[in-house]
């Protein structure tokens, strides 16, 4: 079978282009349809749908209107000596229906170029296509380019009396060509473009339009090479927003969950990425694990948090990565689960600057230490200050620093739920004893009170926090609220109550003791 010349579907058009000589620019007659109203002029029959005769039109342009607008022009620009420059465009129409009644469609609007003998045509193009969003098209719906195939099912083509039965083929070079393949045959035939508004491909963006595959832009227009900055503005260079771009070093000297850092709410193009044995926690503003909690390993996917889709991937070597568009419609708080030494988890995103300073207090809060060496947050274009002129400094003689450097606070709801939550005991105990052991420090405790508990604890217990100034301090003496968690050492050897760096440890009171218990109500069951 040789090559076959496509033939335009006339009747199914919704407009035609055409070239008026005298005019000179291109003229398109557009008359839009939905699918509904398609469907209605195709026949009432759900089954065989059949042509309709006729070409539709769109309404003459009244001719006052016309006479006006040429009026207008010879006014404006005169027609003594000859015309210089291109002509001028008539202001925009408005906007037609959708294309479709359901799903993605396009709308169109156009103008026409004003131009007299002697001057150039306009510049610019005569129509705009906007996307246009419905409501899904039911799950059972037929596909736009499902129904134009459909349409020659049971009529004679290819210059025969055989009929077939018509499916969308989607192979052929011009996917904005209505190519359809004949069921139970090894042939396809091209039945001209497709309408305006049909999907370029299924799961592609693209809609058709005159025969080209086009992509809406952020400002919605297709063909539209306006994109997304970084902080989410339509065309916009990232001066709204500061780039957060860190390395997480810290080795931890014991196995279990540790604060990496809080995401806060509004972050975007977040990626955090590492290759070690360990593994990366999510958790969300509720104190519910998004994944990898709980001590338990979850699967690669695609998971939901904070109002956006997280797609978490497990290479076979010991690479781990977790990556997010966003924008977070809330706080999300990034941990590891340390099984190994941490050779450094690599950890962006981009942040509005007005949401910059509280993220820097909150992330100190939940787990960042003030000692911990990280690199600064830069912006996309970093300015550079004036070197400082040397100047001669007596030398002052400076007492000796305090050995431990004081703690972040801590003080808050969401840290209080957070630790009570994530939390294995929760207990009031006085303080008896103090002790320091290598780079940890041992602190024997009375427990008075127990509000949550997964084993039995002992009227005297010990509790252990991370080096030699430990962040809570607990003094002796002194009754506290702490929430600690249960570490069990690889080899089974050791037991320990843990007190987690920058931890819940509140000094008890009445009112601390109505704030845990309502804290209690909040954590997911």
């Amino acid at each position: 079978m040789g090559k076959l010349r496509p033939r335009e579907v006339d009747w199914l058009a919704l407009g035609y282009t055409g070239r008026d000589e005298n005019r000179g620019p291109e003229r398109l007659n557009y008359c839009p349809k939905s699918h509904s109203q398609l469907g209605q002029s195709w026949g009432s029959d759900s089954g065989l749908l059949a042509p309709p005769r006729q070409r539709p039109r769109c309404p003459p342009t009244p001719r006052p209107l016309q006479n006006l607008l040429l009026l207008w022009t010879f006014l404006n620009c005169g027609l003594g000596g000859g015309a210089q420059g291109p002509g001028e465009w008539t202001p925009w129409g408005s906007w037609s229906r959708c294309s479709s009644s359901c799903g993605r469609g396009l709308s169109v609007r156009s103008r026409r170029c004003v131009w007299f003998p002697g001057e150039e045509p306009c510049w610019g193009d005569s129509h705009e296509y906007r996307l246009c969003r419905l409501p899904d098209c039911p799950l059972r719906a037929i596909p736009f380019r499902d129904l134009q195939c459909a349409v020659y099912n049971g009529h004679p083509v290819l210059g025969s009396q055989k009929t077939y039965q018509w499916v969308p083929f989607y192979g052929a070079p011009n996917q904005c060509d209505l190519n359809c393949l004949a069921e139970g045959h090894a042939f396809y035939h091209s039945f001209g473009r497709v309408l305006d508004g049909t999907p370029c491909s299924p799961g592609t963006q693209g809609l058709c339009v005159a025969g080209r595959c086009l992509s809406a832009g952020c400002d919605g227009l297709l063909g539209s090479d306006a994109r997304e900055d970084h902080c989410g503005r339509c065309g916009g260079a990232n001066e709204s927003c500061l780039l957060v771009q860190r390395v997480f070093r810290d080795s931890g000297a014991f196995a279990g969950y540790w604060n990496v850092t809080l995401i806060p709410e509004g972050a975007r193009h977040i990626h955090v990425a590492h290759r070690s044995r360990n593994h990366l926690a999510l958790m969300g503003g509720d104190g519910r694990y998004v994944l990898n909690g709980n001590w338990a390993v979850s699967p690669p996917g695609t998971y939901e948090a904070a109002g956006t889709r997280v797609v978490y991937t497990r290479e076979a070597g010991p690479e781990e990565m977790l990556s997010a568009a966003g924008p977070t419609s809330q706080d999300l708080l990034l941990q590891v689960l340390l099984q190994e030494p941490n050779p450094g988890i690599e950890f962006e995103f981009w942040l509005p600057r007005e949401r910059y300073s509280p993220f820097q207090a909150q992330a100190q809060s939940l787990g960042w230490s003030l000692r911990q060496q990280q690199p600064q947050e830069v912006d996309g274009q970093p300015s550079k200050l004036p070197a400082a002129p040397a100047t001669t400094v007596p030398r002052i003689p400076t007492p000796a620093p305090d050995p431990c450097s004081p703690c972040p606070d801590t003080r808050g709801r969401a840290h209080r739920l957070l630790h009570y939550c994530g939390s294995d005991f929760v207990f009031r105990a006085r303080v008896l004893s103090r002790q320091h052991q290598a780079q940890e420090t041992r602190y024997e405790v009375q427990v008075r009170l127990i509000y949550k508990n997964r084993s039995p604890l002992r009227a005297l217990e010990y509790v252990w926090a991370l080096g030699r100034c430990p962040c809570p301090r607990l003094d002796l003496h002194r009754e506290y609220l702490l929430a600690a968690q249960r570490l069990i050492s690889p080899d089974g050897t050791q037991d320990r109550l843990l007190l987690p760096h920058t931890g819940y440890a509140r000094a008890w009171s009445p009112a601390e003791d109505s704030r845990v218990r309502l804290a209690a109500r909040h954590c997911p069951s």
